[in-house]
């Protein structure tokens, strides 16, 4: 059986996540930059913008969720952002997801949170297997736009 343990990571844990976090960025087409991923991460935790959960399975870094606050105005509530989730290959298969996505659950209960909001790629259909299975609703209601500056 296989020892899966999630705990808020801190900044002693930056060079622990960043390599998973560099490789979550490959997987969305950006160039590797494993400085970049200490440095953006290590801000993150350092000013408080972010929440990282870690899981670490039989003792090593095995995949990662990073939450970011937002709020919604018509709702007048608090909610987080699920930005990234990533589980190293050699850990897949084995729960390290769906415990992640337990814990970021937890984690916006525990604290007040109104809901999760997350995307992913239309092509990452093993991820969106994973979130309706955990209840998540595909948003028919809302366009998302973005600008790139």
């Amino acid at each position: 059986m296989t020892d899966i343990h999630v705990r808020y990571a801190t900044l002693d844990d930056v060079e622990r996540v960043a390599p998973l976090f560099d490789a979550y960025r490959v997987f969305y087409q950006e160039r590797s930059d494993l400085n970049l991923a200490q440095q953006f991460l290590r801000e993150r935790l350092a000013l408080g913008e972010s929440v990282i959960l870690l899981a670490e399975l039989n003792g090593e870094a095995a995949g990662f969720i990073q939450l970011y606050p937002l709020f919604s105005s018509s709702a007048c509530r608090r909610i987080l952002l699920l930005n990234d989730l990533f589980v190293a290959k050699s850990a897949r298969g084995r729960g390290v997801a769906r415990r992640l996505m337990g814990y970021a659950k937890e984690h916006a209960e525990q604290v007040g949170i109104s809901r999760l909001e997350l995307s992913t790629a239309h092509s990452n259909l093993q991820a969106q297997a994973l979130y309706e299975s955990l209840g998540y609703q595909l948003d028919r209601e809302f366009r998302y736009y973005s600008l790139t500056f």
